[in-house]
């Protein structure tokens, strides 16, 4: 049995009768402090609500009743957690955010092995952003899906990082486009050439691709150039969502952030990543699944 101590000045203590409930008293032959000394559970519960948040258990599936559940846990919806200031350099991290809610969203970054910090806002802007990043020392290269009020935010917090846009979400962002059973020529060409981004692994295929992409360019100017009218008789491309997947794709080949995971310096001494893969798979979709299983959490 451990040895109780006085909670004044560390003293051993002797029993000291009991209180009206039965409760035992223990008073300190040093400073005659008389106390009783209460079990402190808060470690054994705080464990219990790890366990059901992290598993599928519903409340009644646990070693208590539900009602004796959330009474011993509700202690614990308190506690905001806070992410720590990163000041460790990194070579290359990975951004991204997720929607909990109509007006809840979390700012998440990650390097290849942790969780580097958090935020959380009503929805994507810069100043949510530069909150994140102001905490994170600035890395080498910084792999995005290209979400709202990041890139200027990037462009005040981390000056010298380069930016490596996400090829899986610019290959998605073409398929929204152009579906994935395109009935059109053109539309089948640029899905072809949006989906083999995903397979450029050395500097020759990245000029064979800008190539490509400029022989595509040429080859429908003029079938991309056909106007019509709307409705309210404005004047519009008459293939809009081409036009519009084809501009995406220049865009970012003119600001140079398509390969940047084979074009920098660090691409000498490692493989580097190009997806997202990491944080969307390690992080966001383990939210996800948490949300899946306590609906309504």
């Amino acid at each position: 049995m451990n040895q109780i101590k006085c909670i004044n000045c560390g003293f051993p203590c002797y029993k000291y009768g009991k209180t009206r409930k039965g409760t035992q008293r223990w008073q300190c032959p040093e400073c005659k402090t008389v106390f009783t000394n209460a079990i402190d559970r808060t470690t054994k519960y705080f464990h219990q609500f790890i366990q059901w948040l992290l598993s599928g258990k519903t409340q009644d599936e646990m070693s208590v009743s539900s009602r004796t559940f959330r009474r011993n846990t509700a202690q614990f919806w308190e506690i905001w957690p806070m992410p720590p200031k990163v000041e460790e350099h990194k070579d290359i991290v990975f951004v991204d955010g997720i929607y909990l809610g109509r007006k809840a969203c979390v700012l998440i970054c990650c390097d290849e092995a942790h969780v580097l910090g958090w935020y959380v806002c009503r929805y994507e802007h810069t100043a949510a952003w530069e909150a994140l990043l102001q905490r994170i020392t600035s890395p080498n290269i910084v792999v995005t899906d290209g979400g709202t009020g990041f890139k200027k935010a990037c462009k005040k917090i981390w000056k010298r990082t380069k930016v490596q846009r996400c090829l899986y979400h610019v290959y998605c962002q073409v398929k929204r486009y152009t579906t994935s059973r395109p009935k059109t020529l053109a539309g089948i060409e640029l899905y072809v050439l949006a989906k083999d981004l995903l397979a450029i692994h050395i500097d020759e295929e990245i000029k064979a691709w800008e190539e490509r992409l400029q022989t595509w360019s040429s080859k429908h100017k003029i079938f991309l150039s056909e106007m019509t009218r709307d409705e309210y008789g404005t004047l519009r491309p008459e293939h809009e969502r081409l036009v519009k997947a084809e501009r995406s794709l220049w865009q970012l080949v003119k600001k140079d952030i398509l390969f940047t995971y084979l074009k920098d310096t660090l691409a000498n001494e490692r493989a580097l990543l190009a997806t997202n893969n990491r944080i969307e798979g390690r992080i966001i979709a383990q939210l996800r699944t948490m949300l899946r299983d306590h609906r309504g959490l």
